[in-house]
């Protein structure tokens, strides 16, 4: 019954909004041009109208054509990577061809890019109350990231483990805190499920993605559960002109591991600019990699096929239909004796997933520019077939059956004044659901997990004189919680000059209790299998965030540079922690997760973006933070072992990426990530009882170097190659044999790999 009433609530506020705003647009007039920069062309930069669903990109000569534009006035925005906006306001009558030129101002800092993420509406990230950091394309070439879990580590607050030598599992913290604490969008819809989150990271494609934006902090208020550290949206490519590109890479691992890639895209536009359509695929496989020679693995073997398509079709100048789709099916197996069955082996950890994501969203724009409405509908479904087990366990067997969906209405209108100033408001309502069935049947367990929620958000943005305020709040009702979540958010910027911006938050968030999560992946112990179950009588954890920043901009000796440098501040109370319960009838580790009695997260983070020179940049971060509990928490019942430290969290962590072009056809790349020390529980098994053990710190540093050759007059090839973790900074006390804690695993995620690839296309 709520999901028809939601739907027909869809139905009806869509067909009252057309009715009222949609004009006759008339279909002969058009605006060309081209847009040039230090007077020469700029192929491929985004000509749109603001407000509207209307754009297009200028050629391989840098010219454009825009076409079935109704009569008006609009404003004309002339934007691409790497370079500053420009925008002139036109008028256009019945019968017109108008010409409009643009010059563009390089950007080489890259700090004007537009952000969804703040607000859930397009905003310059320089202008956001809120702080957004974007992983670029370029970011992730110049690292030569194959994966999405390559790439985020250039970001300050993030970092990506892996914890599982048999099936090599990732994921990534925000400020120190695990990945069940933050929230993983795909265009900003959050259909990445607990299951998704146990291998997703690692299983979407760099070629499939237009940029990655970062929220750091509490951010339930605009995205509902989970989002306490802060919220990753992974936005996918959208088809902008007729293009194509094909790449392979292969990499050694260590020389003795192999680990190749092929992706492929093309795009293609229709002539009148109604109608695009994006189409992606990319293979997979990876080795297993045996770092310390005991016959067990420490990388999985891996072996992955995606295909997909972004289109979109625009009915008139003011609406836009977007659908998406994209399959997955992907193997990986760890543990020793891989040309065994799994229950054959001493250790095996198998999975086989078959993933369907797919969503459609329809924009609806006001003639005035003054609102926008979109209904959107999203889904993730997910079959996976699994084995995790130790010595010849033909118990072990199990499957999985997952469905994400969310569904939505989202208004913005922006007010000429409300209240005291210029403002824009967001609101919406939003339905998620998480349908999940998990069986091992050889261990007797048949878990089932239907979640619904119900959310409600609206926030106000207030533009007065060299300030913006926002106050905004998100209501849920959770299937799984007697009382609704209020989640409150508060910010403030302040531009003093040009060169200085001060912002301020608060904000907060909660993480539901679940009966899966991805501590419910089961790692061989000892010989033994280990289960996650959950207290009675655990409650919502909740965060209070606060964060306050500034950011320069400033030039010295002619170089371009931006530093940021912001202080957080996260309480949580209610944490779960896991607890070792006792053995079950069948003599499998119980492990329970309760609540504890809370921590704090809190540090500084800088970040400095450099333009050494035109053809030289500069990106580095780093942060110095502290992750405790507030009450000493038990982590083994050896000798009564307890601490207030966050496992896996080191107190330093940083990166910098260093891209230079010393001509115009080559770049070169010098990149680093740097982990300091921390704490990592060592389980007794192989060895003879538990050990708290502080690591090293890690210093992986990269280089990349890439040469395009020209082909004619709109196709280039691209060979690059290098070396990752040249001085091969990698953990070197792995636990060994049938009886190791396969959790023990710290540090990078690869050891020395050397690689080399080819690119062909346009635009590369």
């Amino acid at each position: 019954m709520k999901k028809i009433f939601l739907l027909f609530v869809f139905s009806l506020l869509t067909s009252i909004f057309t009715k009222a705003i949609i004009p006759n647009p008339d279909r002969d007039i058009v605006v060309i041009g081209h847009v040039v920069s230090n007077n020469e062309h700029v192929p491929f930069a985004s000509i749109s109208i603001k407000g509207t669903s209307l754009g297009t990109v200028t050629d391989i000569d840098g010219h454009y054509r825009l076409a079935n534009l109704p009569a008006g006035t609009y404003t004309i925005v002339a934007s691409m990577v790497g370079y500053k906006p420009n925008k002139q306001v036109i008028s256009v009558v019945e019968g017109e061809e108008l010409k409009v030129n643009f010059s563009l101002e390089e950007d080489v800092i890259e700090l004007n890019q537009v952000v969804v993420s703040a607000n859930r509406t397009e905003i310059n990230r320089t202008e956001a109350s809120t702080i957004v950091n974007t992983i670029t394309p370029l970011l992730l070439e110049s690292t030569n990231s194959v994966s999405l879990s390559d790439g985020l580590s250039y970001q300050p607050g993030l970092r990506v483990e892996t914890n599982c030598q048999n099936c090599g599992f990732q994921q990534v913290r925000i400020n120190g805190l695990d990945g069940p604490y933050s929230q993983i969008l795909i265009d900003s819809r959050a259909i990445f499920s607990a299951l998704s989150g146990v291998y997703g990271i690692e299983q979407i494609p760099a070629s499939m993605i237009e940029r990655v934006e970062v929220v750091r902090g509490g951010g339930s208020a605009l995205f509902g559960s989970n989002a306490i550290a802060g919220t990753i949206n992974i936005i996918t490519k959208e088809p902008l002109n007729n293009s194509f590109k094909i790449s392979t890479n292969h990499s050694f691992i260590n020389k003795n591991s192999i680990d190749n890639s092929f992706n492929a895209n093309t795009s293609l536009i229709t002539k009148n600019q109604k109608g695009g359509i994006l189409l992606f695929g990319s293979l997979r496989d990876r080795d297993i990699y045996d770092a310390n020679n005991d016959g067990f693995s420490e990388i999985s073997l891996l072996e992955n096929a995606t295909f997909g398509f972004r289109a979109y079709y625009k009915p008139t100048a003011y609406s836009k239909i977007i659908t998406e789709y994209h399959n997955l099916n992907e193997f990986r197996r760890g543990g020793d004796h891989l040309d065994l069955q799994p229950h054959e082996a001493n250790i095996a950890e198998q999975l086989d997933h078959n993933i369907h994501s797919g969503g459609i969203t329809y924009n609806l724009f006001s003639k005035n520019y003054k609102s926008k409405i979109s209904v959107y509908a999203s889904m993730q479904s997910t079959a996976r077939k699994s084995y995790y087990g130790a010595e010849q366990d033909i118990n072990a067997y199990g499957h999985t059956d997952d469905l994400a969906f969310v569904a939505g209405l989202q208004f913005i209108y922006n007010f000429d004044k409300f209240l005291f100033a210029p403002s824009t408001l967001t609101s919406g309502i939003e339905y998620q659901l998480n349908d999940l069935h998990d069986v091992m049947q050889g261990y007797g367990r048949d878990l089932e997990q239907n979640v619904n929620i119900w959310g409600m958000f609206a926030q106000n943005e207030w533009q007065y004189g060299k300030f913006k305020f926002l106050l905004g709040t998100r209501i849920d009702k959770h299937s799984l919680l007697d009382a609704p979540i209020l989640s409150p958010r508060a910010n403030i910027l302040y531009k003093a000059s040009d060169f200085v911006t001060a912002r301020a938050s608060y904000s907060q968030g909660f993480r539901a209790p679940q009966a899966f999560d991805e501590d419910l992946h089961i790692l061989a112990v000892g010989g033994d299998a280990m289960l996650i179950q959950l207290a009675d009588d655990l409650e919502t954890e909740k965060s209070n965030s606060y964060s306050g920043s500034l950011n320069f901009n400033f030039s010295v000796f002619g170089l371009s540079s931006n530093v940021l440098v912001e202080g957080f501040y996260t309480k949580l109370s209610n944490v779960f922690v896991v607890e070792e319960l006792g053995r079950d009838a069948d003599n499998n580790l119980i492990m329970e997760r309760r609540n504890g009695s809370g921590a704090e997260v809190y540090g500084t983070t800088i970040e400095t973006r450099v333009a050494l020179s035109k053809k030289l940049q500069l990106q580095a971060g780093f942060t110095a933070q502290k992750s405790r509990y507030t009450e000493t928490q038990s982590w083994s019942d050896e000798n009564n072992a307890a601490t207030k430290n966050m496992f896996r969290t080191p107190d330093f962590y940083g990166y910098f990426n260093l891209t230079g072009n010393p001509f115009s056809t080559t770049r070169i790349s010098l990149s680093g990530i740097y982990t300091g020390s921390m704490y990592v529980p060592h389980y007794a098994g192989s060895i003879e009882n538990d050990v708290l053990t502080k690591s090293d710190d890690f210093f992986e540093l990269n280089i990349k170097v890439s040469h395009n050759f020209k082909i004619g007059k709109e196709l280039q090839l691209q060979i690059n190659g290098g070396v990752k973790n040249i001085a091969n900074s990698y953990q070197s006390d792995f636990d060994i044999g049938a009886s190791r804690d396969a959790g023990y695993i710290y540090g990078p995620s690869n050891p020395r790999t050397i690689f080399v690839g080819l690119k062909i296309g346009t635009n590369l």
